[in-house]
């Protein structure tokens, strides 16, 4: 019995099966006829060929094509009165091969005037050439991407959104969430490169960093996919953004989720590309996708879209019982339907009078023909608008007006809508009421409501610290290695980071590792930063940051001075004659011989002056003496009244203005001697040039300063340093030596008064904490681009958070603290010139000036000499009678043409005698108001008789 019940309620079933599939083909059929019907009185209008490529034994290309088809009955349906009428041409088409084999065919054999698609981003190149040249508009309804410009290419016209805008949907997200780097995991394909790269300009605008990308193509095998997704794990970067095909996508999150990134932590964001076909997955890709963030063109619920899902789902039963699985309905599916229903719109309102298809013949393409009816089509494709299954339709510049987006959250077997972004509005949690507010509520991948803060500290559990060992320097990092994993840790860099940790907000847990712990003196700082990721997740010391540095690495601000400076030994001045060396010897004996002459020039002029217009107050004698010293004299003593002669006056005012200059120049010169010229340096021949040991001075000097690399010899410490400079070149030893600030002020501060800084300050940036910048290039099918952006960027990054932990610390009361432990009392990098010149050049000494005491020493004491003693008085006497005697020389003989020599000779000896008798007060002599013809005869006997004079007093 209970078997008969078997039987009878399974044969319920069956009727009942029999009865549904009766009631679909009764549906199908009157569809069928009405689409007959229709296609009868279609017969009288005008038929447009348009050509269609599909994969159509693909889930998305049967769903697409039941869509177009569709399109077509439900045009003209509601407009049944036009005079146009579209005729569909599929041509399946399952490899790029048969697209472009297929398109060719419907152009020739069908002449259409218009074609829909290509279904594959890879067919489109093609697509769009073909349609420039034979003028017939490829419309496509897949792509969205600029592959062509739509200044160069009028015929290809996208009625899909722009990828420029989901970019900017994608950045808008991702700064909502505070995240400052994201890595970006995409289809192996010009369209993903494409994608890719305008990612990265929308998210530059919004100070968002791309740390690296994976390229993952489609043949890739889960083994490759599986080692890129391990890496992620071990990465500080916790958001990824993907952007790849539905199909690539399903294998990408099921093993995404057996790699552990699909945990509490982790944000994942998936562009359109993927979260379109979310109805399409099934329940174990779903179930792996739990916590995905997505985005996607927002389908406004209308009448019209509600009664086609209905209808679609009747055909799609009744379809794919022939011709297999069909996809179901998506965005895809609706551009596609809104793409006919455009062509339709645009080929009524065409002139009658082109609806009769003429062409011309191509040269270029043979067989085809060029298209007089294309052009004008593409100009109504332009202008037409309409209310559309997927929305409002509006091509602008050949691509679908930009719309809102759909912001959604993957939760268990479904999504759940969390916001919108809006061209003009952003982000926005309700659409209808354009209330700008934060997302709804997120459940984030491992079931956690906590938003991820883009970053963690590697899968280790402790921050790997690596510090270099170095026998010199010291003073920045001393490590020792205790034994066991203990390593103990001392010095200002480390002190530093020490401190950084107790201003930073959170709680870091660390371990230091030693670097070159086995004592290699061909170690580098360079070799030490390749270890990063591999041995060290961040390293701490005296590294600077350097620019083929950031290739590889990445720094945070620096705590020390920058820059690379030059360091020689002091040049003091140990000539007793540098009051000397201002002017040069010829100088000296120009100024000297120019004194000699311009007081014979005065004298001469002197000599011209009438009796009656010499000075009261100087009698003859002291005014022929005193002419010869006028040019020195008039310096020290500028209120005497020296010359009576106008052009005597005119000749020292000049004579002044050049002393003037004279003496200007010798002062700032020997100013410059004593300060300015002791900075500078010039190597000399053979000469040889200090650095560091393991730094990057070696080649900073080689490739930036052009110094030979064999004039330049290595050293550790500062007691190697001063050992080098005191040898010199000659001796094994250097002149100078290249390192940065630090270092320098470290030698300086122990050798003070033996070097100073000199030459210009080469820039570089500091010493700063490291860390890993960009991946590395893999080797295996997915392959990633390195990216040079800082691997801790600001707000969530932990190098934003070192950095500015690194100012509270370098800003704050405790920094000078820190320098004075380790680098001695006095030190402070405020007063970054307080080493730069030596205080034990700063003052001049007695030996600098010894011989300029010693010329006015001399001149003193032969003052006293003939001044003060019988034999100097003597020697004075018998000089002053010679230089007399030879000047009354000279006046004689230029006078006697002139004067009677009788009454010369006559009036001379009564002068004498006059003299002789009568006193002489205050060396001035009292004689008549001299006749006219007698003033040059009183002079010249008074010159004369001045030995005897001298002798009476």
């Amino acid at each position: 019995m209970a078997m008969l019940n078997n039987i009878i309620s399974r044969s319920h079933i069956f009727t009942l099966h029999i009865l549904i599939l009766f009631l679909l083909f009764d549906s199908y059929t009157n569809t069928t006829s009405a689409t007959e019907n229709g296609t009868s009185e279609g017969a009288r209008s005008s038929t447009i060929p348009i050509g269609v490529v599909l994969d159509t034994n693909s889930p998305i290309g049967s769903m697409v094509d039941l869509c177009m088809k569709m399109a077509v009955e439900d045009f003209y349906e509601k407009h049944p009165t036009y005079a146009t009428r579209l005729q569909l041409h599929n041509r399946n088409a399952e490899t790029i091969l048969d697209a472009n084999f297929a398109v060719v065919e419907l152009l020739k054999q069908e002449a259409v005037q218009g074609v829909i698609g290509p279904e594959r981003s890879a067919e489109e190149a093609f697509f769009a050439e073909l349609g420039k040249n034979v003028r017939v508009p490829m419309i496509s309804f897949t792509s969205s991407s600029k592959a062509t410009s739509y200044t160069n290419n009028h015929y290809l016209v996208r009625t899909t959104p722009d990828d420029a805008v989901q970019a900017q949907a994608l950045a808008a997200i991702c700064k909502e969430f505070q995240w400052s780097e994201l890595a970006v995991l995409y289809e192996d394909t010009d369209s993903g490169s494409q994608f890719v790269s305008l990612l990265n300009k929308e998210f530059q605008k919004a100070d968002i960093g791309l740390s690296y990308m994976v390229a993952i193509p489609n043949s890739a095998d889960d083994i490759d996919i599986l080692k890129e997704l391990n890496k992620l794990a071990t990465r500080q970067t916790r958001v990824f953004l993907v952007n790849m095909n539905v199909y690539l996508g399903n294998r990408l999150f099921l093993l995404a989720k057996r790699a552990g990134v699909m945990s509490e932590g982790y944000a994942w964001i998936v562009s359109n590309s993927l979260s379109i076909f979310m109805d399409s997955m099934d329940f174990a890709t779903h179930d792996s996708m739990e916590g995905v963030i997505g985005i996607r063109p927002y389908l406004s619920r209308s009448k019209d879209l509600d009664s086609f899902r209905g209808r679609w789902k009747r055909n799609v039963t009744l379809r794919s019982t022939s011709t297999g699985s069909v996809m179901e309905l998506n965005a895809y599916g609706l551009w596609a339907y809104d793409a006919v229903t455009a062509l339709a719109f645009a080929v009524e309102k065409i002139n009658s009078s082109m609806l009769n298809l003429s062409a011309t013949t191509n040269g270029s393409q043979k067989n085809l023909s060029v298209s007089t009816f294309g052009p004008e089509l593409v100009k109504k494709l332009s202008n037409i608008k309409f209310r559309g299954l997927s929305g409002e339709f509006e091509l602008v510049d050949g691509k679908l007006k930009a719309s809102e987006f759909e912001i959604f959250n993957v939760i268990g077997s479904g999504e759940k809508t969390v916001g919108f972004w809006m061209p003009d509005r952003g982000i926005v949690r309700d659409i209808s009421t354009r209330y700008s507010d934060e997302l709804k509520s997120i459940v984030w991948p491992g079931d956690s409501l906590t938003r991820p803060i883009g970053w963690a500290i590697p899968s280790s559990g402790k921050l790997r610290v690596g510090i270099p060992w170095k026998h010199g320097f010291e003073e920045f990092v001393d490590a020792i290695d205790l034994g066991d994993g203990h390593v103990k840790a001392s010095g200002f860099s480390i002190d530093i980071f020490l401190a950084t940790l107790e201003a930073l907000p959170f709680r870091l847990n660390y371990e230091f590792r030693i670097y070159n712990d086995t004592r290699d003196i061909n170690w580098s700082y360079d070799d030490m930063l390749q270890k990063i990721p591999e041995e060290f997740d961040m390293v701490v010391g005296d590294t600077t940051n350097w620019a083929p540095r950031a290739e590889y690495v990445d720094f945070s601000l620096p705590y020390s001075e920058s820059g690379v400076v030059l360091v020689v030994k002091n040049r003091k001045p140990f000539d007793m004659w540098i009051f000397v060396k201002p002017l040069s010897w010829d100088l000296w004996l120009a100024i000297i011989v120019s004194c000699i002459v311009m007081g014979i020039v005065l004298l001469v002029l002197e000599h011209r002056v009438a009796s009656s217009e010499v000075d009261s107050m100087s009698a003859p004698k002291e005014k022929s003496g005193m002419v010869y010293w006028s040019p020195v004299a008039v310096l020290a003593f500028p209120e005497r009244n020296m010359v009576s002669n106008s052009w005597s006056a005119l000749v020292l005012i000049f004579w002044l203005f050049m002393a003037f200059i004279l003496m200007q120049s010798y002062t700032a010169n020997l100013s410059a001697i004593l300060t300015v010229d002791q900075l500078k340096f010039a190597f000399s021949d053979n000469y040889y040039v200090g650095c560091q040991d393991g730094s990057f001075m070696k080649k900073f000097l080689v490739d930036q300063l052009h110094i030979s690399a064999t004039r330049l010899r290595s050293y550790a410490s500062a007691e190697e340093y001063h050992q080098a400079m005191k040898q010199g070149s000659k001796n094994g030893g250097v002149d100078a030596i290249f390192d940065e600030i630090p270092y320098m002020k470290i030698l300086l501060n122990k050798y003070d008064d033996e070097y100073k800084m000199a030459g210009p300050t080469y820039r570089t940036g500091g010493f700063g904490f490291v860390s890993l910048s960009s991946q590395k290039l893999s080797k295996g099918a997915c392959h990633t681009h390195p990216y040079i952006v800082q691997a801790f960027p600001k707000g969530s990054s932990l190098a934003a958070h070192f950095s500015k932990a690194i100012l509270d610390v370098t800003q704050g009361s405790n920094m000078t603290e820190i320098e004075q432990t380790n680098f001695g009392p006095g030190y402070s990098s405020q007063d970054p010139l307080s080493a730069t010149i030596s205080q034990g050049t700063s003052s001049l000494t007695f030996h600098e000036f010894a011989g300029l005491f010693l010329v006015i020493g001399s001149v003193t004491v032969l003052a006293l000499f003939f001044s003060e003693t019988p034999i100097g008085r003597k020697l004075s006497t018998n000089a002053r009678q010679f230089v007399h005697n030879c000047i009354n020389f000279r006046s004689s003989s230029r006078l006697n043409p002139v004067v009677d020599s009788t009454s010369i000779a006559g009036e001379s000896s009564k002068g004498v005698a006059e003299d002789v008798h009568e006193p002489v007060q205050d060396n001035v002599i009292s004689h008549p108001s001299p006749q006219h013809g007698e003033v040059e005869m009183h002079e010249i006997a008074l010159i004369d008789n001045f030995p005897a004079v001298q002798n009476v007093a």
